[in-house]
């Protein structure tokens, strides 16, 4: 079944309720009249509410109609953020600088909207020891829980044990972010770096 409003002679109804092309009510019209109306104005007669009784009908400029709402529907698209989850691999016996490293990498991710997957891999005896990794996990939650949140926690999968952190923020508020700090950067001088 097409999604697609029925124009014109594909409209098969004895009466419409016609809008007109501005927006004004003309009332309820044979389906005769409101074709002639439509060819007299060199519009097109557009079925709008298919459900209401009689069907509302408008006049206007199809394909014009037709390019608008395509436009709007591509608008709404490019506007819209796409969830990525990026994935971060640790092993629990994980060096503190390495750590530091990891979680600067969390830290980046978060800061940008996106969730991070955070995976501790296991292997040979460290598997007998889950308790490592659950604490590890617990660590880099409390450590980035200001930027994130864990939303699902910790659970053994195997040889790995996987963890999902959330960022607090959307990702079309750290794009809006992003831009702004680049458009102030861009009005100022480019102060030095904070350590």
């Amino acid at each position: 079944m097409s999604t697609e409003p029925r124009i014109n002679e594909r409209i098969r109804v004895p009466e419409v309720r016609l809008v007109g092309p501005n927006g004004e009510q003309v009332g309820i019209v044979s389906i005769h009249d409101a074709l002639k109306l439509a060819q007299e104005a060199d519009l097109d007669l557009v079925e709008v509410a298919a459900t209401a009784r009689p069907p509302v009908c408008k006049l206007m400029d199809y394909g014009k109609f037709k390019y608008e709402s395509a436009m709007k529907a591509r608008e709404a698209r490019k506007n819209q953020a796409h969830t990525i989850i990026k994935e971060i691999k640790l092993r629990p016996k994980i060096d503190p600088h390495d750590y530091e490293t990891k979680k600067g990498h969390v830290v980046r991710f978060l800061k940008a909207g996106d969730k991070v997957k955070v995976t501790i891999m296991f292997r040979g005896r460290e598997q007998s020891r889950p308790e490592l990794g659950f604490r590890l996990l617990q660590r880099l939650a409390d450590d980035v829980q200001e930027l994130g949140f864990v939303e699902s926690h910790a659970k053994q999968d195997g040889r790995n044990m996987i963890m999902v952190i959330g960022p607090h923020k959307k990702k079309a508020e750290a794009k809006a972010e992003k831009a702004a700090a680049k458009a102030q950067r861009g009005g100022e001088e480019p102060s030095p770096p904070e350590a």
